[in-house]
């Protein structure tokens, strides 16, 4: 039976810094500047971290939630994996994603933060689609329900290849074919090398 594979839509630096600008330039007229970011490992790590650069923070705090793509939990749930790097009581907090699809993710975080005992907890994604439960505080661009792809993030790029070239190839066994595969369903066009990167140790010798 073929795999089912996700309509992607790859994006770049250069789109990761524009968002990071205009999530920054809302919290700046808010006139709501944290004193601390949290950022949800793994995806809303780098843009916690752009973010703290265009905000100018510079305490920078981790939490890990887990729920979506290779790393998605069994249960289809959002956990936290890991709590609080840094104790965040009294501070004004926002805590920042990537990305809310189900949403479910930032909104556990924001509570623990809460829990925790910051003074204020608000919210940044940079993309918020328009059917997740949780709307966050701040985000850069929405995406209408009916226009969902799975977001190919400069910083996830590698892991996703990996899951989706994995999945084409084990259908073709063949690298070219795979490629063609990944354009066809999924709208992902890539050089064959990235292919062939990515199934390093995965492919018999």
């Amino acid at each position: 039976m073929p795999s089912e594979f996700p309509r992607c839509r790859v994006t770049s630096w250069a789109e990761a810094d524009g968002w990071a600008t205009a999530v920054a330039r809302k919290v700046r007229e808010a006139d709501r500047l944290p004193v601390t970011i949290v950022g949800l490992t793994r995806g809303g790590w780098v843009p916690a971290r752009l973010l703290a650069d265009h905000l100018g923070v510079r305490r920078l705090v981790s939490l890990r939630a887990q729920h979506w793509g290779v790393t998605a939990t069994p249960s289809g749930r959002a956990i936290v994996s890991e709590g609080l790097s840094g104790p965040v009581r009294g501070e004004n907090v926002l805590v920042v994603d990537d990305i809310t699809d189900t949403g479910e993710s930032l909104e556990l975080a924001v509570e623990m933060v809460r829990a925790a005992g910051a003074s204020r907890v608000e919210s940044a994604a940079f993309l918020h689609i328009a059917h997740s439960k949780f709307r966050p505080t701040y985000y850069a661009e929405e995406i209408p329900r009916g226009a969902w792809v799975w977001i190919v993030f400069p910083w996830n790029y590698w892991e996703d290849l990996t899951h989706l070239a994995g999945l084409a190839y084990g259908e073709s066994h063949d690298i070219a074919t795979a490629r063609s595969i990944l354009a066809e369903r999924c709208g992902l066009d890539v050089p064959e090398a990235d292919i062939v990167r990515a199934l390093e140790g995965k492919r018999p010798g």
